[in-house]
């Protein structure tokens, strides 16, 4: 009655009389009579993992894989379970396995309709709802799947459920919860907020999500067209049709800049230290620019006449404007970095002899890797990474007709569309495996053979000879065997294979590494990488940290900027700061939970970028992905599933633990019997599981004549049970499978597992 009776003045209400203990017991008994529950009644249940059982229980009617962290379990435990509860006796409706994401097994459901009501009251999605099946309402999708009826993939009902009744195809704990449920931001090595740039952007706020952007990183621009989008191979819409195009909405916002993003951005007081960067890449500029915004005398020393790095040398125009690249540089350079050009430097010592009280090492890796093979040294044959660097520079490079380029990475695919607009004719590139193991990007691999370059795939170079004024490029067929330590099957070589292709020159492009000069005084792993502390990107000599490329080896934009972002973090604490880089640029604003119903939600298709036409691409380096129009990209972004407003939903409210504050006036109200009783430290830590014939003596034992405690513990918790012996055990078991170790105190309880 008591959602129907008035509250009044001086009205007592009893939560745990005899008579609401068992009213209570009455109701989870009618609920677990249609819901296994063999596992909560077994009196061998603490610690157990279902599998193998001991008590021979059929598998259907055990619990489901939430046991032990199922929240009827919790209610069950106490309400406790009368000991007339009827054996459960399965249904066997059918496990439904095939939609994206979400398992629905009916049969652990117990009609407690949250799920509706989070779907219908609070998501607006109407996906479920009460259905007739077999001639009984029941809970279910309103048509055969989840896609048929509207839904959009939130989680909410699998977030609210109580059972195992709407669980996630992946599971995960609770520490691998965030990092599960936000794939995209846990995939993007520098944590940008991906869910909510993208949700700015379907809401027409493309420079406020610009400035979530910007609250990570200070190239928005440039990863909106050149990043490897390792946050849409994670994206979790993938798994019902295509990931969210978030590189494209990353663009959208970067072409929408007005500047506001900068209203809330701050710089801190000069810290009067000094810091050189050596080194104008995206690794290198996006350590200055957090550390000039941290307060410090940031000079960036750049051996090319132009800033960027391979930003600039590395990657053609077609793909990263130069204005785009030179504004966000000119960006950097506002908040008070200085770059040096044509300013090489041959030693970290002597920026430190003259002031500088940090260094980074930022480098690159910038030396093509040669083939070791005969005649790579003939005329005609040049690394791929060098043709880029010239091109970028505006140098001249005659190539001739036909090209040939060696190599299978974004490198090699660059050379190759660059030889085209450079006037060759035909351009091959030769390719040791297959297409599914080139390391370069799918688009770019697509983009080049929509272009009209060949590939030659499982053919490996082997010599090159000057003939008739051309090259000889000899090669041989290969196979795939065994994988290598990459993960891709490592090719092997066809005796008598042996083939010949001819050109006018030809391009190598099988990787590249730093260019460091002795000088430094690095240590360097095996792959001539700089050696550093994994943490703090220190290297052996004191006050010299390094990262991006000259640390990792080749790798991606994202990565470097992420390693500039942990080197600025390191150094600003190196130099006496907090290494607090991070900005807050946007206010923060709770997403509505209301995302409406879309009927053919799951097919929406995702949106493609427009691009030149491959005619118009000839002869010129004009940009060959032309952006996204405003409702393109609001379009686009309303395919994201909200996968961040599941974090929204409150977290369930368990049944309380009595734990009770250890004192002489808590322990005088236990009884003085059998049991068993567990001491928490002040975080509420177990540090000790003991059972006693008489409980309040053998709590008293932990507190001293004044009634203080004695020892770590500050909290204590207990259960009457005259099997007090086994109870301990059950206990201890139980904490062993949760923690994998002792409770901290008390040696006594490592005699029981000696």
């Amino acid at each position: 009655r008591a959602c129907v009776t008035e509250a009044t003045d001086g009205m007592v209400v009893h939560t745990d009389t005899l008579r609401v203990k068992e009213l209570r017991q009455d109701n989870l008994a009618a609920i677990l009579a249609n819901h296994p529950h063999a596992c909560l009644t077994c009196a061998q249940r603490e610690g157990c993992s279902r599998e193998p059982c001991s008590a021979n229980v059929p598998v259907e009617e055990r619990c489901c894989y939430k046991f032990g962290n199922c929240e009827l379990q919790k209610v069950a435990e106490y309400i406790g379970i009368k000991a007339d509860t009827p054996r459960w006796i399965p249904t066997n409706i059918p496990i439904l396995d095939q939609d994206p994401l979400y398992i629905r097994n009916y049969n652990l459901c117990i009609g407690c309709n949250r799920c509706v009501r989070i779907c219908q009251d609070v998501r607006g999605v109407g996906a479920l709802g009460f259905v007739y099946v077999d001639g009984e309402v029941t809970v279910g999708s309103i048509g055969p799947t989840l896609e048929d009826s509207g839904c959009k993939f939130c989680g909410a009902c699998v977030e609210v459920c109580p059972t195992g009744a709407l669980t996630d195809k992946d599971q995960f704990s609770a520490e691998e919860r965030e990092a599960t449920l936000l794939p995209c931001t846990n995939a993007c090595p520098a944590g940008i907020d991906v869910p909510r740039y993208v949700r700015l952007i379907a809401e027409g706020r493309p420079t406020e999500a610009l400035a979530v952007i910007m609250e990570k990183v200070p190239f928005p621009g440039v990863l909106g067209r050149v990043c490897t989008r390792p946050c849409e191979a994670a994206c979790r819409r993938r798994q019902i049709n295509e990931a969210v195009s978030i590189r494209a909405l990353k663009r959208f916002a970067s072409d929408s800049n007005d500047g506001s993003w900068k209203q809330n951005s701050k710089k801190a007081p000069t810290s009067g230290k000094k810091v050189a960067i050596i080194g104008s890449g995206p690794a290198g500029l996006t350590a200055a620019y957090y550390l000039a915004k941290a307060g410090h005398s940031v000079t960036v020393f750049e051996a090319l006449p132009e800033a960027g790095g391979m930003l600039r040398v590395g990657i053609p125009a077609y793909r990263l404007p130069r204005e785009v690249l030179m504004s966000e540089i000119e960006e950097i350079k506002s908040v008070g970095v200085e770059i040096k050009l044509n300013s090489k430097v041959d030693s970290t010592a002597s920026l430190l002899r003259d002031g500088y009280d940090a260094v980074f090492v930022g480098v690159g890796a910038h030396r093509g890797i040669k083939m070791g093979i005969e005649g790579e040294d003939s005329r005609g044959v040049i690394e791929g990474i060098q043709i880029l660097r010239e091109v970028n520079l505006g140098g001249e490079v005659e190539l001739g007709n036909k090209v040939g380029v060696i190599g299978g990475g974004n490198v090699a695919i660059d050379a190759a569309r660059t030889a085209l607009r450079l006037g060759a004719k035909e351009v091959m590139i030769a390719y040791r495996r297959t297409r599914t193991e080139m390391p370069a990007g799918e688009e770019e691999i697509a983009e080049a053979l929509n272009e009209g370059i060949k590939v030659e795939f499982l053919a490996a170079p082997s010599r090159v000879a000057s003939k008739d004024g051309h090259l000889e490029l000899e090669c041989m067929r290969m196979e795939l065997g065994e994988p290598d330590a990459s993960g891709r099957r490592r090719p092997m070589p066809i005796s008598g294979s042996e083939f010949s292709l001819e050109f006018d020159s030809v391009i190598t492009a099988i990787g590249q590494e730093a260019d460091l000069p002795e000088e430094f005084g690095l240590e360097l792993n095996k792959g001539k990488t700089i050696l550093v502390n994994a943490e703090s990107l220190t290297t052996q000599k004191a006050g010299v940290f390094a990262g991006g490329d000259a640390v990792s080896g080749p790798a991606s934009v994202i990565e470097a900027i992420a390693a500039g972002r942990k080197a600025a973090a390191a150094i600003d604490r190196y130099l006496g700061g907090s290494g607090e880089i991070d900005e807050k640029l946007v206010p923060g604003d709770k997403a509505d939970p209301w995302i409406g119903r879309d009927e053919e939600f799951a097919c929406w298709k995702r949106v493609e970028m427009s691009s030149l036409d491959p005619k118009e691409r000839l002869g010129n380096f004009a940009e060959v992905e032309l952006g996204l129009e405003e409702k393109a990209a609001v379009s686009e972004a309303k395919r994201c599933l909200n996968c961040n407003l599941r974090l929204q939903i409150s977290p369930i409210t368990l049944p309380p633990k009595e734990w009770l504050e250890l004192n002489a006036q808590n322990v005088a109200t236990v009884p003085e019997i059998e049991g068993v009783f567990q001491l928490l430290n002040a975080e509420k830590e177990i540090t000790h599981i003991k059972g006693t014939a008489n409980l309040r003596q053998g709590l008293e034992e932990y507190l001293d004549a004044s009634g203080a405690t004695i020892g770590e513990g500050r909290y204590f918790g207990y259960e009457e049970d005259p099997m007090y012996t086994a109870r301990e055990s059950e206990l201890i078991q139980q904490f062993l499978q949760k923690y994998g170790r002792m409770p901290s105190g008390g040696d006594e309880l490592d005699d029981l597992f000696d």
